[in-house]
């Protein structure tokens, strides 16, 4: 990256309102995100989120396309890594007193192949995140320790979600609505994934992990918000909650101990992407 290619990008993320939107795309990469919930997320006026947007794409820093009528905005991972990558060794000419603390904090390039914590984030834990807790535990036969917990979680699971869970067989008896800070304690399981199933909870201001984390992204739209009849509300869980088990039927059988950490990444961002296509 040259010097004013990295200029402009540093200035455009100089303010802090473009900042703030760069930061939440970044909990949404791969995937791209309408302006308006991005307008939603952060209180944003549509007018200036438009002017943020397009100071954003301008300098690289995002890009936009289009599905239908809606536009989607994504960061460019390939431009995020070589900014960074130009701050730490061009500017920083790679001095290892300024790397060390980063390299330290991101785990060894080795992956294995059992006892992984893996984590599911939804807004009220209530039946997305539920579903996945069940299904990881499950399909995973032994090889994951499956957790599930929400930013604004309920006080009991949805009845429409147990009924599935019970109709295809998972046990239930000890499940219940968890807030995220259970796993934000000093004595908390340190997590090797942790997956947002919402678009609400991937917008959340949530602190790092400890462990830098693997992190996905598979949100689907909300079935507790589905209207009708209780047959056509059924219906919809459990369509909610067979898109899920495709997606983490194919997160078990991945290669884990032939992947390092980017390939790994790299596979489970496909995961969502081929469901969605």
């Amino acid at each position: 990256m040259d010097i004013q290619t990295a200029s402009h990008a540093f200035a455009t993320l100089g303010h802090p309102g473009r900042l703030a939107v760069y930061r939440l795309l970044m909990r949404f990469a791969p995937r791209g995100v309408r302006p308006t919930e991005i307008a939603e997320a952060l209180g944003l006026k549509q007018n200036t989120l438009s002017h943020h947007l397009s100071d954003l794409a301008s300098s690289g820093l995002v890009q936009v396309t289009r599905e239908g009528r809606s536009l989607f905005y994504a960061v460019d991972l390939s431009q995020a890594e070589a900014l960074l990558g130009y701050l730490a060794l061009d500017v920083g000419r790679g001095r290892p007193e300024l790397l060390s603390s980063l390299v330290s904090a991101v785990p060894e390039d080795v992956m294995q192949d059992t006892g992984f914590n893996v984590l599911f984030i939804c807004s009220g834990n209530s039946a997305r995140s539920i579903f996945a807790e069940a299904l990881l535990r499950d399909l995973g036969k032994g090889r994951f320790k499956a957790f599930s917990a929400g930013t604004r979680p309920g006080s009991s699971l949805n009845a429409f979600a147990l009924q599935v869970l019970e109709r295809n067989g998972h046990a239930t008896s000890d499940m219940r609505s968890k807030h995220i800070s259970e796993f934000q304690q000093p004595q908390s399981a340190v997590m090797d994934f942790v997956f947002t199933v919402c678009d609400t909870a991937a917008a959340e201001e949530c602190p790092p992990w400890p462990g830098q984390p693997i992190t996905g992204h598979w949100g689907l739209p909300d079935p507790v918000k589905a209207h009708g009849t209780d047959a056509e509300k059924g219906l919809v869980f459990a369509q909610t909650y067979a898109a899920l088990r495709r997606r983490i039927a194919a997160f078990v059988e991945l290669p884990f101990a032939e992947l390092n950490r980017i390939s790994l990444q790299s596979r489970v961002d496909a995961i969502d992407a081929a469901q969605k296509g």
